[in-house]
């Protein structure tokens, strides 16, 4: 892959990651004392709580997948394929910049 390339892809993924970590600040506690309303707005509070967990938990996956492909780009192996070796196509990293294996290889994955 060409350094412009490979520059393109760095700041791609340098952004996302800036813009993971500029994220407010997601509660994933429940403040008993701040509780008010009937058992439906419990409900509702706790619902909230279980979807800012999973939120939570999608951002910091994001983010190591991030780190690992910043880390392949500093090694020389990023835009190849942790599976077969070969060379991501440029249209799968456009797309999914931190992804670590093509698409014939994701999909005998699944």
């Amino acid at each position: 892959m060409r350094t412009s390339e490979l520059k393109k892809y760095r700041d791609i993924l340098l952004g996302k990651k800036r813009g993971l970590l500029d994220l407010p600040t997601r509660s994933t506690v429940v403040d008993e004392s701040l509780r008010t309303g009937d058992w439906v707005d419990h409900s509702s509070q706790e619902n909230d709580l279980h979807v800012n967990l999973a939120l939570n938990q999608t951002d910091t996956k994001l983010l190591r997948a991030i780190e690992e492909a910043l880390h392949r780009v500093e090694n020389g192996t990023f835009g190849i394929c942790m599976d077969c070796e070969e060379a991501i196509p440029s249209a799968r990293l456009d797309a999914v910049p931190w992804t670590r294996v093509c698409v014939a290889c994701k999909e005998r994955r699944a």
